[in-house]
């Protein structure tokens, strides 16, 4: 095959995924609208792979007072890109070029003492909340020795940040898994945990969405066969939105999913997670092949397989899973942005991603009591 006409099919199949991606719903289902549940907005935590590590990190941090812990998988320190996709893909992460050549993570290739003085800088602005509020947080920051993508030390350096943001040592909790490359641990799906290819999700014989949830939450009661089918809800994401509808600038699908425990829909008290997918994760991707159960499109794998639905089942955890979605020639592969591509007030409260994540939380948790 030419290589011209390869790389004209791979754009016009680019297109055709994101435009299948903002369709109403899959297999024409009516998009549902999130419930008010009874959550503790304050029991709220967060976690994400790769870029959904990286906005795990800005939602913890801009949203400090409601959240409770966090689990960052194969991510960095807040605003470690400072609104540049170079610095965001050769000194925080190795994702440039497919060979990593230009790669220049170092030791302290963040920067951690400029990290800490903008985010002291955001607070000041009102821009964030008061980072004081970081040293009540419980936080997991989970690297993998062969990861390539976000090599370990940019970990480190995360953990480094928490440290200046006065997280106290006996609330942080750093794993490191000796075989796994840039992937979400799992116990027994997806490719082998030394392998960084879609899915991303790993057999490490390690549970991350259980070290994860305990470590924020302390001991889970024993976990249930989620009922996926029955309790999975895709909702009107677009809602969330500023301005009520999908725009192709906001790097947001125009649905999400959410896996609701039966004890919480009927109006149990119950907390909430919110999972962030990592690049070439989000529901509308297009992968190279198939993923199995999901036909063309990345669809459920991450939101079913992950391996947070069963631990939420047993524990009263509701689980919320955002999704990002496919810009062509902006954001390819689906990430949440990081970096700016939304605006450069990405990292902030003025944010159109985390401002419409904020307000899934809201909704949820308006039915407190």
């Amino acid at each position: 095959m030419p290589h011209s006409y390869r790389r004209c099919l791979c754009r016009a199949l680019l297109v055709l995924a994101c435009f299948v991606s903002v369709l109403p719903a899959a297999h024409g289902a009516k998009l549902e609208q999130l419930p008010a549940l009874n959550i503790d907005i304050r029991e709220t935590s967060v976690s994400g792979l790769s870029s959904g590590a990286f906005m795990s990190v800005q939602f913890q941090v801009v949203y400090s007072s409601i959240v409770k812990g966090a689990g960052i998988v194969a991510g960095g320190p807040f605003y470690c890109s400072q609104g540049n996709p170079l610095r965001a893909t050769t000194q925080c992460s190795c994702t440039l070029d497919p060979e990593h050549e230009l790669c220049a993570v170092s030791s302290s290739s963040a920067n951690v003492s400029s990290l800490v003085g903008d985010t002291h800088q955001f607070a000041a602005q009102g821009l964030i909340d008061d980072p004081v509020n970081l040293s009540h947080q419980r936080v997991l920051v989970l690297a993998g020795d062969k990861d390539r993508t976000v090599p370990p030390m940019v970990a480190e350096q995360l953990s480094d940040y928490y440290s200046h943001m006065a997280v106290p040592a006996s609330n942080r909790s750093d794993v490191r898994l000796s075989r796994a490359a840039h992937t979400m641990p799992t116990v027994s799906y997806g490719k082998a945990c030394d392998v960084a290819e879609s899915p991303y999700l790993g057999k490490c014989h390690y549970d991350a969405a259980k070290a994860v949830l305990s470590w924020i939450y302390g001991t889970l009661k024993k976990s249930q066969q989620a009922q996926a089918d029955n309790h999975l809800l895709q909702f009107d994401q677009a809602a969330y939105v500023p301005g009520g509808r999908f725009t192709w600038s906001s790097g947001m699908d125009n649905s999400g999913w959410a896996y609701i425990p039966d004890s919480c829909a009927k109006g149990e008290a119950c907390r909430l997670h919110v999972v962030l997918h990592g690049c070439r994760q989000g529901q509308g991707y297009l992968p190279l092949r198939p993923m199995p159960g999901s036909g063309l499109y990345y669809g459920t794998t991450f939101v079913r397989n992950a391996g947070y639905n069963r631990w939420a089942e047993s524990n009263h955890i509701v689980v919320l899973y955002p999704q990002a979605v496919s810009i062509p020639g902006t954001n390819p592969n689906g990430c949440w942005d990081w970096w700016g591509y939304t605006g450069e007030d990405f990292a902030t409260n003025q944010g159109v991603q985390l401002k419409a994540i904020r307000g899934m939380v809201n909704r949820l948790s308006s039915g407190h009591h």
